[in-house]
């Protein structure tokens, strides 16, 4: 998943060297065209930072300056890997190593392992958790599975600080970090898990690093080959290096340096797994004669989105604060950030969900729209009422879509028939491309309308009608273009990881969020024990935490809402307050000390624009708490309080009620050309057949069932509930 971009899919490959800085400013072409000795880019979010350094990259290629195979450019994620490597094969620039930290090294490692250890390279293991739960076993120390996450997470940061596991215990403490359980055990814990490890002849993500970085500080023939291989590096996202990613790139490096690196200690949000933006910001006394060039000129975002990103960053402290960069809007005006308080997390889930469904309906593409919040288990109140909404979403964090086994099934159908399409029936009365595609993606499961289910039927569909969008793209950026071009745009994508877009509103976390942006952000639980996260104590974590709600802003292009709950569930206590961030900048919140409140429990909306007139959004009647009306319990699960049970409690369901209705839902879906979950979730259906209401107030009632569905399918669900039979299964609307 990739969020969308305004920059031409498939642009033309510059024809010279010059020609590869036309359209840079003035700064990025300071970039572009510093390819000898240090170089140090301090890059603003939005600022092109990507395009400044890959735009760098080519012109040296294309200039005969730098050997393609001779440059590693190193970034954080495969996705930004990915996106860098689609970037330069754009640009003419083939050839280049585009990599991680952890890819780059771990094909040294293969490569080199047989020569400096012998033998084959142990089996990599993909999770580390069952082997730090069978460490916890060996030491009879019990676990519950928080404990067993962040234990995990403790035995990761000690590796990438090259902490050993006699010195966990006072590193931790120097470090001041919250360790899940006394440091003590969590020494016996990481010691009994790298005896483990090795006993099991494995390794782990950790250890592909540690492993390298001995390999080239011992055998000094193995490290003379990799410094021959590559002469050029180029690291993005500098501010989020670990001490021992350093050291790698050190190795690397030699005693040479042709060293280009880019960052935003402002964007620093990792420093739990090691990250650290002392390496950036001692950047230049390391290299006294480094370049040194700074992005301001933010192409990204409105004004409006820029002026309150900066006014964070303004009342920041500490030493990151102190090399903030001051960002300047190049977008024309736009709407001010919108600031919105609601009674309680469910309403304010329903709130935003509300909003997404106006802006879907004006025409704004729901791949252009992201909800981010701070933690993870804040996601599924957002997916149930999106899905109320009948808001199509997607989840951060699905495996890559070249990955998918759909995709490699398609991927490998079209290049069969661009081999053989001539013998194939489908392709007989096709001429054009984007028909072709659908011709051969409709053997795969393709068809010109949705599936009426959701899950993984709807997700292999999305992925497919995700392909057919890249060939319509093709077509029409590229006259002439055959079946066969297309295959190997395809080869050259799935090798870069640049995924086309999948449609749907992103869900995601903060810190997943990083280095995507969309039209139109939410911001949500912009809470105190949010955001800040409760857990945050020192300055430099409550800093952290406000430099993450600035990467959240720095996401937003156009539009930017901005919400809070002053309770968790309905009928709670309204005791929380907005974030402490938010004073001065947000309308009638002061400068300092005072808690004035953007709107009352009704949920009052102040948009800064018009005066700063506050804009009210329609009053909820107040909420008694959700009580399991089986065993009277408050509910606070949002899939509960949609039941009005708990999930353990005996369910009185009609099933003959439950099965007609997803009858009728399915039927719904196909003609809306919606997923199933859209017209309604499978827990309202539940919800519904065990009320099994009469008439439409008591429909109503049921949480998922707004007005808007109450009038469009109102009518249809009482009468199967009434025992109607047929009801809305005919072929007509």
């Amino acid at each position: 998943m990739t969020a969308a971009t305004h920059s031409t899919l498939f642009p033309q490959v510059p024809d010279s060297a010059d020609a590869v800085l036309e359209g840079l400013d003035p700064e990025q072409r300071e970039v572009a065209t510093a390819l000898r000795g240090p170089v140090c880019v301090l890059a603003g979010a939005g600022t092109g930072k990507t395009r400044a350094i890959t735009h760098r990259i080519a012109y040296g290629v294309r200039a005969g300056i730098l050997q393609p195979t001779s440059v590693l450019a190193v970034t954080f994620t495969n996705r930004a890997a990915g996106e860098m490597r689609g970037r330069l094969r754009q640009l003419g620039a083939s050839g280049v190593q585009s990599r991680t930290f952890h890819s780059a090294a771990l094909r040294q490692l293969q490569y080199f392992w047989p020569k400096a250890i012998g033998g084959s390279l142990p089996r990599l293991v993909d999770r580390k958790i069952q082997l730090v739960a069978d460490a916890a076993a060996a030491c009879r120390i019990r676990l519950d599975r928080g404990e067993l996450r962040d234990t995990t997470a403790e035995i990761e940061w000690s590796k990438v600080t090259q902490t050993v596991p006699a010195d966990y215990a006072a590193a931790a403490a120097k470090a001041g970090r919250e360790t899940p359980r006394d440091p003590a055990e969590i020494a016996q814990l990481y010691a009994a898990y790298e005896d483990l490890k090795r006993g099991r002849g494995v390794i782990d993500f950790e250890d592909v690093l540690l492993l390298t970085v001995a390999v080239l500080q011992d055998r000094h023939d193995v490290a003379d080959q990799v410094r021959a291989q590559y002469q050029h590096f180029v690291v993005d996202e500098y501010q989020d290096v670990s001490p021992l990613q350093q050291r790698l790139l050190e190795l690397w490096l030699g005693d040479r340096d042709d060293l280009c690196v880019v960052g935003d200690a402002s964007q620093t949000i990792y420093s739990f797994t090691g990250a650290t933006p002392d390496h950036l910001l001692d950047f230049r006394v390391r290299h006294p004669g480094a370049t040194v060039v700074k992005l301001v000129r933010d192409y990204r975002s409105t004004p409006q989105v820029v002026h309150l990103a900066n006014g964070l960053l303004a009342q920041a402290r500490g030493r990151a604060a102190d090399h903030r960069l001051e960002l300047v809007s190049q977008r024309p005006v736009g709407p001010e950030p919108a600031y919105t308080e609601y009674p309680d997390e469910p309403a304010e889930a329903e709130g935003a969900a509300r909003r997404i469904r106006e802006l879907v309906d004006a025409g704004v593409p729901a791949a252009e729209i992201a909800v981010l919040f701070r933690t993870n288990s804040q996601s599924e109140t957002y997916e149930q009422a999106l899905a109320d909404a009948g808001v199509p979403y997607q989840l951060r964090g699905a495996e890559r879509f070249f990955d998918r086994p759909e995709v490699r099934k398609a991927h490998s159908a079209l290049r069969a028939a661009a081999r053989f399409g001539g013998n194939d029936s489908l392709l007989d009365d096709v001429v054009d491309l984007p028909s072709q595609v659908r011709a051969v993606l409709s053997g795969e499961g393709w068809t010109s309308e949705p599936p009426a289910g959701s899950g993984a039927v709807r997700e292999r569909w999305e992925s497919l009608a995700a392909l057919v969008g890249l060939a319509q793209d093709f077509a029409a950026a590229r006259a002439g273009v055959t079946l066969s071009d297309l295959v190997v745009e395809l080869d050259e994508r799935a090798g870069a990881q640049h995924a086309p877009t999948v449609q749907g509103v992103t869900l995601a976390s903060l810190h997943s969020a990083k280095g995507l942006e969309w039209d139109v952000v939410f911001l949500v639980g912009v809470a105190e024990g949010m955001m800040p996260i409760t857990y945050a104590k020192t300055d430099e974590q409550i800093e952290e935490e406000r430099r993450l709600l600035y990467v959240g802003v720095t996401r937003a292009r156009e539009r930017l809402h901005l919400s809070w709950a002053l309770a968790r569930s309905p009928g709670g206590r309204p005791s929380r307050r907005p974030s402490r961030f938010l004073k001065g900048l947000r309308p009638g919140s002061g400068t300092a000390g005072g808690q004035a409140a953007a709107g009352g429990p009704g949920g009052v909306e102040r948009g800064r624009g018009g005066g700063g007139v506050a804009a009210p959004v329609p009053r909820r009647t107040p909420r008694t708490p959700a009580r399991c009306r089986v065993c009277g319990r408050t509910l606070t699960d949002a899939g509960e309080m949609k039941l009005m049970r708990c999930e353990d409690c005996p369910s009185d369901m009609d099933e003959g009620v439950y099965e007609r209705l997803r009858e009728w839902r399915a039927v719904q879906a196909g003609r809306s050309g919606q997923p199933a979950f859209c017209v309604f979730t499978d827990k309202t259906l539940m919800a519904i057949a065990e009320s099994v209401p009469e008439d439409e107030r008591e429909l109503a009632r049921i949480p998922g069932v707004g007005a808007r569905k109450l009038n469009r399918y109102g009518a249809d669900v009482l009468a199967i509930c009434a025992g109607q039979e047929g009801v809305g299964l005919d072929d007509g609307d």
